[in-house]
């Protein structure tokens, strides 16, 4: 059952709940993503993850949610009014600085500054009393609340307010980030039809649509979205894909052609038989890949995570030895000026930087990408992506479109075109393969009265039936030997069909298909965005595959393979990985033999257009616009996706660095820590948002 983490508004605390839960039984694979505040949990541990979740951080709570929500903003920074009230009082403190420190006049100045102290930096120091009570110790609460009580302690109230003032302006600033991107996918949730007008017995009714049943016929008015996947009966319209697959351009639908859920009709009315349920329609699986995608995270994520559960404690005793050890060894050292650098320690040690901008940058990323119909299934497969160093293409469905053609028909031993098509026609009656569907058109009469028994698919190689008592096979060159059949090879170039009937050779049917429009261009942008190696994989015949490689310009192919060779030739082209951790291949295929590949490959990628219910399940990528150009695009993100988030470890890492070096030898003050500290973190969350907005 799904659960909103209601209160969730740090990375931190997210990380510190889902290390607790994982260590519960059933739980090992659970993941907290503060971008979402979404959890999968059964229903009948809910008390048992209350109660971890009340230990590990009080202010969250367990709130069911239904399909239609995803996160309403979260905002436990304090209100912009108290910031605005203690930033006034901060600078009068400012002002008036050397009046009020003056010894006379302390006791104006803590009258003054602890109000607005208390107004910013309760929440925090709250929260760090609530941690140490449950013996969690070192967090960002912590580390602010010790280095402010040490400042006041110093008397150095002015920079005690400021140290939690910027800290407060910039938790309220990261609330504003994270917000975003939860809306950024509440916002995918407005593409979710809320009705659908069932038709029966010519009345029109409205229904949600998880109630309509497969089979049941739907109408679809002029701008309204399409609630369910279907089939077109009547109507002819121009609709808007843009929610689906990014493409801009309105596409025209007739009747007998195929409609997405979440589709924007135009300006047509629409008679529609329903083919898919709701839960699997096109876009409930979009809405469920992205929800998933935010459990898998990327390995950058996962050190990040683990570095910020040992980085507090040591930062806190580097800070103790600091405030300690120098003035005990150093003559003329005193304990006054090591405990200042202590501090400035402390400040500017805070991790809010890398645990808000990190997991920011790849949902950023990931959103995006959904955003131009590219589903990523998570950040981790963002990293593959970005590191892609061979890319393996199915050929039918995926490089080519899969539409065929009878382009010859070739009848031998006495047989002629008419009577060769029919019994193929006859013996392919209960075929779906695109194959099938092209011999049936080009028969093009009323379908032959036959009586058809005992049919039988052959995985790879073709088709048998008893068509008014006679065997007919229909198949590759494979069949024809495995029935020990002497057959024709012609000289022509396509998918030849082979036909035999009672076990004597009858001809062949030559079956052309065509490379899609955008293929070169896919190659091309694949070989610009560094990808070295570009090969395919098919099941077809070796005249066909030479001719689609030559044409693209691929590095190589495999021709004639059943799915079990292509799974031994990928695990090949995989051992020829000189740097498997480095370098990572990707498999991009549509079609029920395609599952086991793509499930093998490092990144598996499917057609989500047309590509079989099996391939996209397997996949960890899914286009759903059927062009192949569409991988180029998620590997641009991906690749740009890493970039940010590298970007943001090296700022945030490199200035912290620098400034506890300069604070540690005394070159510079609590005001610089906390400018560095508050900078680096927006400036870390300002870049990761940039991931969100995708221009491919």
């Amino acid at each position: 059952m799904r659960y909103k983490l209601e209160g969730l508004d740090c990375a931190n605390c997210a990380a510190k709940i889902e290390r607790e839960l994982r260590k519960i039984k059933g739980l090992e694979e659970i993941s907290v993503n503060m971008a979402t505040q979404i959890i999968d949990i059964p229903s009948e541990m809910v008390e048992q993850i209350t109660a971890v979740i009340d230990r590990v951080d009080p202010g969250v709570t367990l709130k069911p949610v239904d399909r239609s929500e995803i996160s309403e903003d979260d905002e436990k920074a304090p209100p912009l009014a108290a910031l605005i009230a203690a930033g006034v009082i901060f600078v009068i403190g400012l002002i008036y600085h050397d009046v009020l420190h003056q010894t006379s006049n302390s006791w104006l100045e803590y009258a003054l500054l602890l109000p607005a102290y208390l107004v910013v930096g309760w929440p925090v120091i709250h929260g760090a009393y609530d941690n140490i009570r449950r013996r969690q110790w070192f967090d960002e609460n912590f580390l602010m609340t010790v280095a402010t009580f040490g400042a006041i302690a110093l008397h150095q109230l002015t920079e005690a307010v400021g140290v939690m003032l910027f800290y407060a302006i910039g938790l309220y600033l990261e609330d504003k980030a994270v917000n975003r991107s939860r809306r950024s996918i509440a916002a995918l949730l407005d593409i979710q039809p809320d009705v659908a007008h069932l038709l029966e017995d010519g009345e029109m009714r409205q229904v949600r649509p998880e109630e309509v049943a497969v089979g049941d016929t739907i109408i679809v008015k002029p701008g309204e979205k399409v609630p369910l996947d279907g089939e077109v009966l009547d109507g002819e319209s121009y609709v808007d894909t843009s929610a689906l697959t990014g493409e801009s351009t309105p596409r025209k639908i007739k009747s007998g052609e195929r409609v997405l859920a979440g589709m924007i009709n135009g300006q047509g009315l629409l008679t529609i038989k329903v083919t898919k349920p709701y839960e699997q329609s096109a876009i409930a699986r979009i809405l469920h890949l992205v929800e998933k995608a935010q459990e898998r995270k990327a390995p950058t994520e996962q050190f990040i995570t683990a570095f910020a559960k040992y980085y507090s404690p040591l930062v806190v005793g580097l800070a103790v030895l600091i405030a300690v050890i120098p003035p005990l060894v150093l003559p003329e050292a005193s304990f006054k000026a090591w405990v200042y650098r202590a501090l400035v320690l402390l400040v500017i040690s805070c991790p809010c930087a890398l645990m808000v901008s990190i997991p920011l940058g790849y949902f950023g990323g990931i959103g995006g990408a959904s955003r131009r119909g590219l589903l990523v299934k998570g950040a981790n497969y963002l990293d593959v992506l970005a590191k892609l160093h061979t890319v393996v293409f199915d050929k039918t469905g995926t490089l080519t479109h899969g539409v065929f053609r009878v382009a010859e028909v070739v009848p031998e031993r006495g047989w002629t075109e008419k009577e060769l098509l029919s019994a193929v026609v006859a013996a392919e009656r209960y075929s779906n393969h695109p194959i099938a569907d092209s011999i049936r058109e080009a028969y093009g009469d009323a379908f032959p009265v036959e009586t058809v028994e005992d049919y039988r698919e052959i995985p790879a190689h073709g088709i048998t039936a008893t068509v008014n008592g006679k065997r007919v096979l229909a198949g590759n060159a494979r069949l024809m030997q495995q029935e020990q059949i002497p057959y024709s090879q012609p000289a022509g170039v396509g998918t030849i069909v082979h036909v035999a009937i009672d076990g004597q050779y009858a001809g062949y049917l030559a079956i052309a298909d065509q490379l899609k429009s955008d293929a070169v261009n896919a190659i091309h942008r694949l070989r610009s965005l560094g990808i070295r190696r570009i090969y395919m994989l098919t099941g077809d015949a070796e005249e066909v595959a030479a001719r689609v490689a030559t044409e693209l310009g691929l590095d190589g192919y495999y021709a004639g393979l059943l799915p079990e060779e292509k799974v031994e030739r990928l695990e090949m082209l995989l051992a020829d990985l000189s740097q498997p951790e480095k370098q990572k291949l990707a498999f991009v295929g549509d079609g029920v033999n395609d599952a086991p590949v793509i499930a093998r490959a490092d990144l598996g990628v499917a057609m989500g257009g047309l590509g079989s219910d099996a391939a996209i399940e397997a996949a960890d990528l899914v286009l759903m616009e059927d062009h192949p150009s569409r991988l180029a695009a998620a590997v641009s993100i991906a690749q740009r996706t890493r970039r940010i988030v590298w970007q943001n470890i090296y700022l945030a890492l490199g200035i912290k660095m620098i400034f506890i070096l300069l604070g540690t030898v005394g070159e510079t003050g609590i005001w610089e820590a906390v400018f560095a500290d508050v900078g680096v973190t927006l400036i870390a969350i300002l870049n990761a948002m940039r991931a969100q907005r995708v221009n491919v």
